[in-house]
């Protein structure tokens, strides 16, 4: 797992370097076609994918983003590798394939746009947070663009680059259901999607109201992320827990 920890990570590096240059909120996010191997890897390698998502985050801030907000990227990220995987294996089987039902296909985009949407709001919390954001770059702003960028490259790029692959790594016997031990999902599992995506509906849902009705609510502000998006993240984690 150590070796498809760093085949992970170098990936996504290799991704995240030639595009660094093509900042769309300077120091924070750039343009990120890179977005579809976390969850890629996390289909394939499993916790493996997870931590190669985070370190190689990591590796690639230093070509130009490195700051106080990177913490919050490695998070955000590893939940990005993370959660892909364990999201599918509560809702179908894994067979990855051009000729696999329908099920599949939709448990495959569901997974990836949750995780999508997890990433990008732990990050701009948390940037948001510590108060490292740009003057005119809000929280809900930098969120949208993460998640749009997210859900852009991985719910296009990796289903396409996965069931091209997966059989082949498969028969390489490099899948992480070779390499550990998979407990079978409960309840539980699906209990922690929910606290998931009711963290989600708190964190980005009302999170862009828009904002005449975040001042009649008095949620501008920092107020808006200790009242709505510190609940949501705080149920994204637990349910992260749970699945």
């Amino acid at each position: 797992m150590v070796v498809l920890t760093a085949v992970s990570a170098a990936l996504y590096v290799a991704l995240l370097i030639p595009f660094k240059f093509i900042q769309i909120i300077p120091g924070l996010a750039e343009l990120r076609p890179a977005a579809a191997i976390p969850p890629l890897c996390s289909f394939l390698f499993g916790p493996a994918g997870a931590f190669g998502a985070a370190f190689g985050n990591l590796i690639g801030d230093f070509f130009g983003t490195l700051g106080p907000g990177s913490a919050f990227g490695f998070v955000g990220n590893f939940l990005y590798g993370y959660l892909p995987y364990k999201i599918y294996r509560a809702l179908s089987d894994e067979n990855f394939s051009w000729k696999m039902p329908l099920r599949n296909w939709l448990a495959l985009e569901f997974s990836i746009a949750v995780s999508a949407a997890v990433c990008a709001i732990i990050i701009a919390f948390g940037v948001d947070l510590i108060g490292v954001l740009p003057e005119k770059v809000s929280y809900k702003g930098l969120a949208n663009w993460i998640t749009f960028n997210n859900l852009l490259f991985g719910l296009i790029l990796c289903p396409l680059i996965l069931v091209s692959i997966y059989s082949f790594i498969q028969q390489s016997g490099l899948c992480y259901q070779e390499l550990i031990s998979v407990k079978k999902h409960d309840l539980r599992s699906f209990f922690g999607i929910i606290l998931i995506l009711l963290g989600i509906a708190l964190s980005l849902g009302l999170g862009n109201f828009p904002e005449p009705a975040q001042n009649i609510l008095g949620l501008a502000g920092k107020n808006l992320g200790l009242a709505i998006v510190g609940p949501g993240v705080l149920l994204i984690l637990i349910g992260s827990i749970l699945i």
